[in-house]
């Protein structure tokens, strides 16, 4: 299944939170990502129907493996466009922002060439 640009948000909002503090809820993804929780509730039911992430007893959101796969590979592309273009010049907030936009759109192909240009691993 192909996600859209929200749904990758999403589940790089969840990886992104986990690594800072192990435990993420609907209302840490919504305060991370400044939206509503009934928007996250709804993206939520989506992804866990999709089986990108699954949710504990006590609400605590998990990613699976199928979720923590596109989170690293659109978390790797946030951090390596934004220190790129922070790097060509750009100020830190512009290059974040612009960043979160290309990461979804790129090519596979074009991202690996700016990776390798920019002293990354194949």
């Amino acid at each position: 299944m192909d996600l859209r640009e929200s749904g990758e948000n999403y589940l790089e909002a969840i990886l992104v939170l986990q690594q800072k503090t192990g435990v993420v809820h609907s209302i840490d993804v919504a305060n991370y990502l400044n939206v509503t929780k009934p928007s996250v509730s709804r993206a939520m039911g989506i992804l866990k129907d999709a089986d990108y992430i699954w949710v504990e007893k006590g609400g605590q959101l998990h990613l699976t493996e199928a979720g923590k796969k596109i989170a690293e590979s659109i978390y790797e592309r946030h951090r390596l466009l934004t220190e790129y273009l922070v790097h060509l010049g750009v100020d830190e907030q512009t290059a974040a922002s612009d960043a979160c936009r290309i990461e979804h759109v790129i090519s596979e192909q074009s991202f690996q060439k700016i990776k390798e240009h920019a002293g990354g691993k194949k």
